[in-house]
This record gives structure tokens, sequence and C-alpha cells, in this order.
């Protein structure tokens, strides 16, 4: 279940607004419940059928006649969740928010709220950079109001800039961490994730069932934790966690000269590899595609590849490093090894049959003099106490 199951969404009159259809939509998959309550000029844009068939409930449109949710809805809808998110955030609205005007249903919610507020702001980028809502804007922050966005891009009206909406599946991404501690507030991270792949020929090579997934994970939850974060992708499918920078690479050389690059004349506070990373590398890898012969088998020659954790511990300009051990045994006495070996903070093992490519990981979190189990538990939540622990380490250091 996501962190905030309750919520209710206050749709305002801009062109964006249909978008909140596939934002509803996304909400109930993950089995969050799910009240609208719309402004005049949002209805609009969207009808309120629409909303009230998407969440399965009423949309609340006034305060003027009794509904289902009662005869004061600005009430009885903030009782009743645990987020509010007023999405596509207008001009309009902001400042109402910023100044405490309640004029109509949804600035009146908002102002009775009760529960964190998240706004997803859309409009054109010379209203969002005008003087007076970056005004707003603070001061909403300054209350302890969420802003998601706005992105640069195109927008309806012609013009491209800061104001676009963020789409319905970043704002859900962004979601879960809105109330994590900050843990990493103003720290640099960088993280790898994914398989490499080594070619053998132009349609061959070696690779790994590595998904991604675990160090998607650490990313986001480093992002929650308030960090600048950089994830360092070798090939898998998986979307960008929204507010973090990617970087793919293919080949664990690739990988390196990425995670080099990204460290030059900045390094990090917090080094995190979690990427599956080839230990070795085809020196005779070959244009076209080689031809099976008649029981002749192709002679490859390897050269190992460039451990990434130790050069990443050797530099000097990283703070702290993390690293994964996948094993198939001995997982502790090869993780502190592992660990004794790169010069790294942690290593957090696991067993590569069981975490490879599935939704759940049981690790243990081994240093040079102790060793404690985590799990099984899903990833995401690996990844929260991975932040956890780096957070105390930096703390300490």
């Amino acid at each position: 279940m996501p962190r905030f199951s309750r919520i209710t969404l206050a749709v305002t009159g801009g062109i964006a607004a249909y978008k909140c259809c596939e934002f509803v939509r996304a909400l109930k998959k993950t089995g969050s419940d799910v009240h609208v309550a719309m402004t005049e000029h949002a209805a609009a844009f969207v009808g309120p059928v629409t909303f009230e068939a998407l969440s399965g409930h009423p949309v609340a449109m006034t305060e003027w006649a009794p509904g289902p949710q009662g005869a004061m809805p600005h009430i009885g809808l903030n009782q009743s969740s645990d987020l509010l998110v007023v999405m596509p955030a207008t001009a309009n609205i902001i400042a109402k928010a910023a100044h405490g005007i309640a004029d109509d249903l949804v600035s009146t919610l908002i102002a009775a709220r009760r529960q964190p507020v998240l706004f997803v702001p859309a409009m054109n980028r010379f209203m969002w950079d005008n003087p007076a809502n970056q005004r707003n804007v603070e001061t909403l922050r300054r209350d302890g109001c969420f802003f998601a966005g706005p992105a640069s891009g195109f927008q309806a009206c012609g013009d491209v800039g800061a104001g676009r909406m963020l789409e319905p599946s970043e704002v859900l991404d962004l979601m879960d961490g809105l109330t994590v501690p900050k843990s990493l507030e103003g720290r640099r991270v960088v993280v790898t994730a994914g398989p490499t792949f080594e070619p053998i020929d132009d349609v061959r090579g070696i690779t790994n069932r590595s998904s991604g997934r675990q160090g998607f994970d650490v990313a986001r939850a480093a992002r929650d934790a308030g960090a600048d974060v950089t994830l360092i992708a070798g090939p898998c499918p998986l979307p960008t966690p929204a507010g973090v920078k990617r970087i793919d690479a293919v080949t664990a050389a690739d990988m390196a000269a990425a995670v080099a690059g990204t460290l030059e004349g900045r390094g990090a506070d917090l080094f995190i590899g979690v990427a599956a990373v080839a230990d070795w590398r085809v020196t005779n890898a070959r244009a076209g595609k080689i031809k099976k012969t008649d029981g002749r088998l192709p002679e490859l020659q390897f050269e190992e590849n460039v451990d990434i954790l130790r050069m990443v511990g050797e530099r000097g300009d990283v703070k702290i490093t993390i690293g994964f051990a996948a094993e198939a045994e001995n997982l502790e006495a090869y993780a502190r090894d592992k660990c004794q070996r790169k010069g790294a903070s942690l290593i957090v093992g696991n067993i590569a049959r069981e975490a490879l490519g599935g939704a759940e990981n049981s690790v243990l979190f081994v240093t040079p003099d102790s060793a404690e189990a985590f799990g099984p538990a899903p990833k995401r939540d690996v990844a929260d106490e991975i932040i956890r622990r780096a957070s105390q380490i930096l703390t300490k250091n």
C-alpha cells in the first residue's frame, strides 16, 4: 500500500485538468481511496461525471448544497483524507491559498486543511515566473506545503518553458516521499543500477538477470531524503524516477566512464554501487555475427573490467561508498572481505538467485565488524533502510 491511501484531489480550471483523469485511475490501481472536488471552471474542461466514474465517489462542487460529504464538504473531505492534491494548480488557486482566501469549495478546502497538501502547478511560463506567483509559492512552501514541478517544455499556448504540469506518473512517483525526513538534504548522491552488457559480436553478449529495480528504488529513496541524485543505469527498461538525473550506460567500461565523469570536479557525499557489473569483458569481440562452424567453438579472450567500487573508493572526493555483493553462498564472509578490500563503509549482501529480477529482497548489511539481516521485504523498503543507514554513517563521519 502507498504511504497515502486516502486522497482528496482538488481539480482547478486549467487545460491540464484532463490529465487528472489518468491520475485518478493510477491512484485507484495502487489501492488508494480517492475523492474529487472541483471548481466551477474545472468543470468546463472535464465533467464531474467522468471523475465520479473513475473515483467511484460523487464529486464535490459547491458549499451551497448538502452532498455525500455532508453540509460542510470542506470539513468532511479533509477529515476523510490523509493527503490533499491540488492539480492542476493554477496561479489563481496558488494565490488564494497563499493569502488564505476561501471563496469557493476548493479554496475553502485548502484553507481548512489538516493534512499535507501537494500543489502540482500548471500555467504559462510567464505566469510561473511572475514575481507575485513566485512569492506565493515561497509562502506556501514556508507554510509546509509541497510542490511537484512544474516541468519545462511545450505548453498548450505555444510557449516553451517552465510551467508545464508534471505527468501523472511522475506525480505518483513523488508522492510517497513527501513526508520522508530529509536526512540527505543538500547531499550529492550517485547510484549505479541494472546490468551491464559485454558484446561478443554485434548480436550476442554477456549480461545477467538484474532488473535494475533495487538500484532505481535506492535512487528514489535518496531523492525522497532530499538528495541531488544522479542515476547511472545499465540497459533496463525502467522509467526514470522523477527528479533524478539519469545517465545510460551499456558496458562496464561505459558505466565506469559515466561514474568518473559524474564525479569529476564535484565529487559526491555518497556513492551506492547497486549495479550488477560484469567482472570481465571479451577482448576479441567481432563485428558482424560469428557464424556457427562444424563443431568448432569460437575462442573468446577475456580481461578484467574496471572495479567501479574500488575506483570510487580510491578517488578521495567521495565521502561514503556503499556496495552490493550478490553471492551464491558464504554471504557474510564474502561480503566482509569485499568491504575490507574495497574500503567501503557498508556492503549490502544478498543471495543472487533470490534477488535478481524479483520484487523483494533479503539482505545482509555488512561492515568490517558487524552483520545484520533485513527482510524479506519489498525492494523499496530495502532501499529506504539503505538510505537510513547511509545517513547515519554520513552524520557520524
